[in-house]
């Protein structure tokens, strides 16, 4: 009772008491008042009804019988129009069976006349208190379900992204420095935006800096600010990020990129908390929450000595790995759909998909530019079909050789996989310079997986999807099969949006 009282007197508990009995509504006013709760009355239920529309109450103590409204009807326009409302009913034709029937109809609690009034008081702090965890666990999950359909409505919903979600749930409401991981194109943006909106700093600045954009020259005014004459030109004192970012988050993109003369001068400033303005002679006392992201090993570049490691270490508090988009491929289907959604709006047309050879490229192709660079091949497909399905021919720039198809010429029927440009291409990716320092076995061993994932798609993309045609086809059991699927991450179907066309016709 104790705790009700405190905050009554921030914003005081409004009681709505509504009886046609005068009498009733002066006595139970009383015994609100000595709560320290604001009471309300009124004798009938449009009064009631008006009452809550203009007060807004925290409890309705409503009685069942009034001279207008029957009070089941105002139950149910309560219910319909303020659902955080508690209500408790009182009259003085109770029946058990009256009980149930309310209690059913979403009420708080049932009591007869006459009644006691510490018993009313009691029960009201009650469903006080229980109003008010039912409202602290809604805040929880609304903020957590932010996160979670942010995430899903950009990135998908495979097993990786719902890993990812749960590591930003966990740490949000943390003051720990996060550092995220990922190839470039990956969405590592994205995750840093999620973290901040899901932290007690969400109403606070999100500033970013590109750590890889501003040359060196620059870098120290950028986030630290600088003051009137500090140099030639500096005509006014301007803030930098960090203070900028004053009670939010500076995200510090590309971290890897920092030179190492502001590496030093960036842990001394997440150590202290203090900002010295370039030409200044004062510090100021700043609260931020840092948050960095780099395409790049930082701990290759603490032991070649490009990256402080003790800046490495305050920056790996928690750290988060965004998956590239071919370790998450289930993903796609939606991304396509997407894509494909939010670019026909921008550009005003109706492309309906992919044609069977577009959504078998897509499928095969590795992305090493990721979600960023499906997002440009796929506005470049609706840009170009005019009408009907984005064709292959839509998709990949002849001049920039990027089809990873190489398909066979009309009339022949053996899989493209066996051109030899196309397998040269294959071998390249797998054992490019990233992978010079694997070992022969490796290196070919991760050629035949990426040729054994290829073949599989392609055959899947022929059965549309039925994996026992595709077993029979590489003369291969429906378990093995099954089990290589899963394997490579290859979804099981298609969907409707991009499925491919039958006859080898446009969708």
């Amino acid at each position: 009772m104790g705790n009700i009282q405190e905050a009554a007197s921030l914003d005081p508990v409004r009681i709505l008491i509504v009886d046609d009995e005068e009498d009733i509504c002066w006595a139970v006013s009383g015994a609100v008042r000595k709560q320290g709760w604001q009471p309300i009355m009124a004798t009938s239920g449009e009064e009631a009804l008006a009452s809550i529309q203009q007060a807004q109450p925290d409890v309705v103590l409503l009685d069942l019988q009034l001279p207008d409204i029957q009070g089941e009807a105002v139950i149910r326009k309560i219910n319909a129009l303020y659902p955080d409302i508690v209500i408790i009913v009182i009259t003085g034709y109770g029946s058990t069976q009256d009980a149930v029937r309310m209690v059913k109809s979403g009420i708080y609690d049932y009591l007869t006349k006459p009644f006691d009034h510490d018993q009313i008081i009691i029960t009201m702090q009650h469903a006080l208190e229980e109003r008010k965890l039912k409202q602290e666990i809604k805040r929880l999950r609304r903020k957590a379900g932010d996160t979670t359909t942010a995430l899903r409505e950009t990135m998908g919903s495979s097993k990786a992204v719902q890993l990812l979600i749960a590591q930003v749930a966990r740490v949000a409401q943390t003051d720990f420095t996060v550092l995220i991981t990922g190839e470039t194109g990956a969405g590592k943006d994205l995750v840093a935006q999620a973290i901040h909106a899901s932290s007690h700093r969400a109403n606070k600045p999100f500033i970013a800096v590109d750590c890889g954009a501003i040359p060196e020259a620059l870098m120290e005014r950028e986030l630290f600010g600088h003051e009137k004459g500090a140099f030639t030109g500096a005509d006014r004192a301007v803030p930098g990020a960090a203070e900028l970012a004053s009670c939010g988050t500076l995200f510090l993109d590309e971290i890897g990129n920092l030179p190492l003369s502001m590496q030093s001068k960036l842990l001394r400033v997440l150590e202290d908390r203090r900002i010295q303005r370039l030409g200044g002679t004062k510090s100021v006392k700043a609260d931020f929450r840092v948050i960095a992201a780099t395409n790049a090993g930082l701990s290759e570049q603490v032991e070649r000595q490009l990256f402080r490691r003790d800046l490495y270490h305050r920056l790996t508090e928690f750290t988060v790995h965004v998956p590239p988009l071919r370790e998450r491929r289930e993903d796609l289907p939606f991304l396509v759909r997407r894509i494909l959604a939010l670019t026909n709006e921008e550009l005003g047309k109706s492309v309906r998909g992919l044609s069977a050879s577009a959504w078998e490229s897509l499928q095969t192709y590795d992305w090493p530019g990721n979600v960023r660079e499906l997002r440009n091949v796929l506005r470049r497909g609706v840009l170009l079909a005019d009408e009907g399905a984005i064709d292959r021919t839509h998709l990949w720039s002849a001049e920039q050789d990027l089809d990873p198809f190489d398909f066979a010429p009309p009339g022949e029927d053996h899989l493209c996989l066996h051109h030899e440009r196309c397998l040269y291409k294959l071998a390249f990716d797998c054992t490019g310079p990233k992978h010079w320092n694997l070992p022969l076995k490796d290196a070919v061993q991760q050629v035949v997986s990426q040729m054994e994932r290829m073949v599989l798609n392609r055959v899947l993309a022929e059965t549309k999807g039925n994996k026992a045609e595709a077993a029979r086809l590489l003369k291969i059991d429906y378990k093995t099969i099954h089990t290589k699927l899963k394997e490579y991450g290859i979804s099981n179907g298609i969907p409707s949006e991009v499925e491919p066309p039958r006859n080898g016709m446009h969708s």
